[in-house]
C-alpha cells in the first residue's frame, strides 16, 4: 500500500479520501473515536527478544531430535499476546497481508489473514483501514520462513484513525524547521529522536540521583518574580491582574536558593525552568532548564571536585564511558579536568601576560595592539581587558573538559573576592567542546558588598533603558548571616547535547520556541539557528 505525497495538494486529496473511509465505517456503526480501552499485555521488544531466549533454550535441549524440536516450537504459539501500536508500512498479498506495527517499544510484523480475522473484517482493514492507523492486535508470536519474529493475527481492533497520511517511508520527515514543528509526526517516523528523549529522562533522573546521594534536597522557587533584577540577561514581562503589577519570569534560580541557605538547609538543589528574553542560536533556547545547587560551608573548589565527579559518573551511567565522542570529537572526561586561572589561560593561549599591566591604562593599551576590542571602551579596567582576551583568545580552544577560575571582580556581582587578591573573585566556569557548561562561585555572603554591586548593575541595567531594581529582601536575608557557600548551576540542555551527541539545543527540546508560521500557504519563516 504506497501513498504518493509530493505537495499539499496531494495531502489534501489523501485526508479527504480518508476522511470519506471514517464516514463509511460510522455509517456501519463504527466509530474508532468511541473505543476508550484496548488491555496491552506486551510490547514489541520484549515479544522478540523472549521469543529468541525461548526458541534458542528449546534448540539446546532438543538436541538434532527434530521431531521434538518441531513440537516444542509449536508449543510456543498456545501463547496468545496482545499488542497495539500505529500501522507503518503494508505489504497487500491477497487474502494475506503484513504489516508492520510500532509500538512504544519497537516495531513488528503482523500476520493479518482473511480466514483467521474473518472475511468482513478482513475486507474492511484492507478497503478503510491506512498506514498511520492505531490499532490492537491479538494473535501469537511465530517465526516467518524468511526469519522474521512476527505476530499471527486472530483479532484485529481499529482504535484511531489517522486522518492525515504519514511522510512518504523512503524520505521521511526531513525538513528541520518541521520537525521541531510537528514533534510528534518526528517521533512517529525518526524512531532515534524518541531515543535521545528518552536518555534525557534518564540524565534527569541521574542528576537527581547524584545530587539525593550526596545529601542534596530537592526544593521549588517561584517562576513569576516581582523584581526586575539586575542581572545581565533579559527577562520576560507579564501582568498579574488582581495585583495589577507586572511580574518577570525568572532569569535564574540563585537568589531563592540562597535564602534557604539562610534559612538552615545546608545542601538544595532544583531542576528548574529558565525564561531569557534573549537570542536563539544552537545553545541557546528562551526557555531552558538548569540545575542550580548550593552547599553550606564549602567554596568554589569543593565545587569543582563534585561537578567533575558528577559530569564523569552520570556518563559512565548513561554512555557505559565518561570517554564519549561528540560531534566526531573524543571528549575525554575520564581523566582530571585541566584546571586554569583566567589569568593563566590568557597568557596560554593569547601570550599576554596579566601580571605585566601595571595599571588600567596599560591594559586598555595592550588590547589595542592587540586589536581586541573592550566593550567599556576608555572604562575599561585591567579586569575588563582580561576578560576580552579570554573571550577573543581563550574559549573555542577549550575543547576537552576545563575549569577556568579566579574571575574578575567586574563581571562576577554574586561571587566572592579571593581574600589574597580582591580585583578577583572565588568563581569558576567549566567548558566542554568550545562551550561554557556551567558557573560557580563561592558565594558572596557580605550583604554591605552585595548591595554595592547590586545597586552598580542595577545603575547599569537603568541606563540602556532597563527597569532593574535591587533585591533589597535578598540583602536583608544576607543580614541575616549566610554561611560560607559553594553555588554550582548548570545548563541541563546542554549536557543532554554533550551525551547524545546532539549539534542543536533544539534536538534535546521536545517542542523548542519557534516563529509562528506564516500566513503564506502555512509554510514557516526563517529562523534563527
Amino acid at each position: 500500500m504506497n501513498e504518493n505525497i509530493n505537495s499539499e495538494q496531494d495531502i489534501n486529496i489523501l485526508k479527504k479520501d480518508r476522511l470519506g473511509k471514517l464516514a463509511a465505517l460510522r455509517e456501519n456503526g463504527i466509530d474508532p473515536y468511541q473505543v476508550t480501552k484496548f488491555d496491552v499485555t506486551a510490547h514489541a521488544a520484549d515479544l522478540k527478544t523472549e521469543y529468541e531466549v525461548r526458541e534458542a533454550e528449546i534448540l539446546a535441549s532438543c538436541g538434532d531430535d527434530e521431531e521434538k524440536r518441531s513440537a516444542a516450537l509449536a508449543a510456543l504459539n498456545e501463547n496468545i499476546v496482545r499488542i497495539a501500536g500505529r500501522i507503518m508500512s503494508w505489504r497487500d498479498m491477497g487474502k494475506a497481508n503484513f504489516i508492520d506495527v510500532r509500538d512504544g517499544s519497537d516495531r513488528i510484523q503482523v500476520y493479518v489473514r482473511s480466514d483467521d480475522v474473518g472475511k468482513e473484517l478482513f475486507k474492511q482493514f484492507k478497503k478503510k483501514w491506512d498506514i498511520g492507523d492505531i490499532i490492537g492486535v491479538e494473535g501469537y508470536v511465530f517465526r516467518t520462513k524468511k526469519g522474521e519474529i512476527s505476530v499471527h493475527a486472530k483479532k484485529i481492533s481499529l482504535l484511531s484513525k489517522s486522518l492525515l497520511p504519514l511522510p512518504e517511508k523512503w524520505h521521511g520527515l526531513k525538513d528541520q524547521d518541521m520537525r521541531y514543528r510537528q514533534r510528534y509526526v518526528d517521533l512517529i517516523v525518526n524512531p532515534e529522536v524518541k531515543d535521545t528523549f528518552i536518555k534525557r529522562s534518564r540524565i534527569i533522573s541521574e542528576v537527581r540521583n547524584y545530587l539525593n546521594n550526596m545529601g542534596y534536597i530537592e526544593v521549588d522557587t517561584p517562576v513569576l518574580h516581582t523584581l526586575e533584577i539586575g542581572a545581565a540577561a533579559r527577562p520576560f514581562v507579564t501582568h498579574h491582574n488582581t495585583l495589577d503589577m507586572d511580574m518577570y519570569l525568572r532569569i535564574e534560580t540563585e537568589l531563592y536558593l540562597k535564602r534557604l541557605i539562610v534559612g538552615g538547609f545546608e545542601r538544595v538543589y532544583e531542576v528548574g525552568r529558565i525564561f531569557r528574553n534573549e537570542g536563539m542560536d544552537t545553545s541557546h533556547n528562551p526557555e531552558f532548564t538548569t540545575v542550580e545547587m548550593y552547599q553550606a560551608y564549602t567554596d568554589y573548589i569543593g565545587m569543582m571536585d563534585l561537578i567533575e565527579d558528577m559530569y564523569r559518573t552520570i556518563a559512565r551511567n548513561v554512555c557505559g564511558t565518561a570517554k564519549i565522542t561528540y560531534q566526531g570529537v573524543e571528549i575525554d572526561m575520564e581523566k582530571p579536568w585541566e584546571r586554569l586561572t583566567m589569568a593563566e589561560a590568557v597568557k596560554k593561549y593569547a601570550g599576554v601576560d596579566y601580571n605585566d599591566w601595571t595599571d588600567d591604562a596599560a591594559a586598555r593599551a595592550c588590547a589595542k595592539e592587540k586589536g581586541v576590542e573592550v566593550d567599556e571602551g576608555e572604562n575599561a579596567t585591567k579586569g575588563h581587558v582580561l576578560i576580552a582576551f579570554f573571550d577573543a583568545f581563550v574559549e573555542d580552544k577549550l575543547i576537552q573538559p576545563t575549569i577556568i577560575y579566579d574571575y574578575p571582580v567586574e563581571n562576577s556581582p554574586l561571587a566572592k573576592r579571593k581574600p589574597t587578591d580582591p580585583a578577583f573573585t572565588e568563581r569558576f566556569e567549566y567548558f566542554i567542546y568550545c562551550r561554557e557548561m556551567g558557573n560557580a562561585f563561592s558565594e558572596l555572603n557580605d550583604p554591605i558588598d552585595q548591595k554595592e554591586r547590586f545597586e552598580k548593575q542595577a545603575a547599569a541595567k537603568r541606563a540602556q533603558g532597563a527597569n532593574a531594581e535591587v533585591d533589597e529582601d535578598f540583602v536583608t536575608a544576607l543580614e541575616y548571616g549566610l554561611p560560607p557557600t559553594g553555588g554550582l548551576g548548570f545548563g541541563l540542555d546542554r549536557l543532554v547535547m554533550l551525551l547524545t551527541d546532539s549539534a542543536s539545543i533544539r534536538d534535546v527540546l521536545l517542542f523548542p520556541t519557534m516563529k509562528p508560521l506564516s500566513a503564506n500557504g502555512g509554510r514557516p519563516e526563517k529562523t534563527a539557528e
